[in-house]
């Protein structure tokens, strides 16, 4: 296997909070201290998105509802297509790459007006075929989709609507069980051997989102073949809401960033049999007969 240099995506989601000057900071800090590649945000319609039974419905936990109903607190969390470009140009400004998450039609083309390098496809909405196509056909970056809560057989569809568009060397897919958090025992890693001997040769690159606790199974999903590592960040897991408490802190990016680099690094054989840096040791220590 030739190991890629990894992809580290902090996604913020809506950790924001609704806020401009939260989302701001975790723009900064994500470039600045975490040094991460990518930071992603959401976008989503709600009344196109929701049924109005929906919509209406109470939060199912109230305790993290920014709103008297489900429709209200998403609202509250939602950006505008103009706010989303300032995101953009606070990303660039920073030097990190500004990506989003889109849940709807509408908002797949609102974020394609912004021209970013890459859209992200999340696992809930990865068979809305409309979605897709358009993305296909007016979009010019990468697209970048989820694989949790999805059967093989719409894991194959999913591919093949790519290839049918042409599009498949745009696409970038990840492993991914959906779950807030996930118990170790269901973030079942060897799905990317089995996605990877699947889709390796028909996809640009093979990915890994996870909604785990700590930073060690990631390490173990890019020497599986993962190159670009995606997991939720925020700058503080006690905060209200329903992402937080499965995301990273600032420092568990920036350790994840660190180590990720490391093993990239190590991922090597050796250049010769003896190298130099062990010449010295076996002039030293080496037993002679």
């Amino acid at each position: 296997m030739t190991y890629q240099k990894p992809i580290l995506i902090a996604e913020a989601g809506c950790n924001h909070m609704g806020q401009m000057e939260i989302a701001k900071e975790l723009i900064t800090v994500a470039a600045t201290f975490c040094k991460a590649d990518v930071i992603k945000f959401q976008k989503r319609s709600n009344r196109e998105l929701l049924t109005p039974e929906q919509y209406n419905a109470p939060h199912p936990n109230p305790a993290n509802s920014y709103g008297a109903t489900y429709g209200e607190h998403r609202e509250f969390l939602e950006f505008s297509v103009d706010q989303h470009a300032q995101l953009k140009q606070w990303c660039e400004e920073a030097g990190i790459v500004y990506s989003t998450s889109v849940w709807d039609l509408t908002s797949a083309k609102e974020i394609a007006s912004l021209n970013p390098q890459l859209i992200k496809i999340p696992s809930a909405c990865n068979n809305h075929t409309k979605m897709l196509d358009w993305l296909c056909e007016h979009f010019e970056g990468e697209i970048h989709l989820s694989f949790g809560m999805t059967t093989h057989d719409e894991e194959e569809a999913i591919v093949q609507l790519f290839e049918r568009h042409q599009r498949n060397q745009d696409l970038v897919i990840y492993s991914c069980t959906s779950g807030y958090p996930v118990p170790f025992e269901d973030v079942a890693l060897l799905e990317i051997n089995r996605i990877r001997e699947a889709y390796e040769s028909r996809v640009k690159k093979i990915g890994f989102s996870g909604h785990h606790l700590g930073i060690a199974v990631d390490i173990a999903a890019y020497t599986l073949g993962a190159s670009i590592v995606e997991r939720h960040y925020t700058l503080d897991r006690t905060w209200k809401g329903t992402d937080h408490a499965a995301s990273l802190e600032p420092d568990g990016i920036r350790k994840l960033k660190r180590d990720l680099e490391s093993v990239y690094k190590a991922l090597t054989y050796k250049t010769q049999e003896i190298l130099p840096i062990e010449q010295v040791q076996r002039d030293k220590l080496k037993f002679r007969n």
